[in-house]
């Protein structure tokens, strides 16, 4: 039995913790979609097309692995895509609880879909996009943050528009 797993996020930009949780998942699970949040009433440094080529260039060597862009309700989308698990990575107890509170709504919402949590690597367990963001806005060295295949793009992004 196949089992499709889903690992939702902002990805705005990519960092090597979502890559790692990533890899992780498509190591455990027949198939990973990783989606990548539409959310309207956030302005994202990186557009969505600009997120999902970073994501399939850093994910490129998984073969099943597929990137697209969602908007609505993840327990609905999941429901359409045929998805049995939401893979979230977890850095520190404050993700937990904001985590756990959404595993709970999910499940709700589709009753089938559960909601697995990977401790983030202790590399990356300080690690977020708006920290990559303020950081390399400012010109500072984000090379052990951001996967290196796509380092010079986020670079030259965020120091245009910092």
């Amino acid at each position: 039995m196949s089992k499709t797993v889903i690992c939702p996020g902002s990805f705005d930009p990519v960092t090597r913790g979502h890559l790692d949780i990533i890899t992780r998942a498509s190591k455990m699970f027949d198939r990973v979609i990783v989606a990548v949040l539409v959310n309207s009433s956030k302005t994202p440094t990186f557009s969505i097309d600009e997120r999902i080529q970073l994501l399939g260039e850093t994910v490129q060597e998984l073969s099943n692995v597929e990137i697209v862009s969602f908007d609505g309700l993840l327990a609905e989308y999941c429901r359409k895509r045929g998805v049995d698990a939401i893979v979230k990575g977890l850095r520190a107890v404050s993700d937990f609880e904001y985590e756990f509170q959404m595993a709970i709504a999910n499940k709700k919402l589709n009753p089938k879909l559960e909601t697995v949590f990977l401790a983030a690597d202790a590399d990356s367990t300080y690690l977020s996009s708006s920290m990559v963001r303020e950081i390399g806005s400012m010109g500072g060295d984000i090379s052990n943050f951001v996967p290196a295949c796509v380092h010079d793009r986020i670079v030259a992004k965020l120091t245009k528009n910092g």
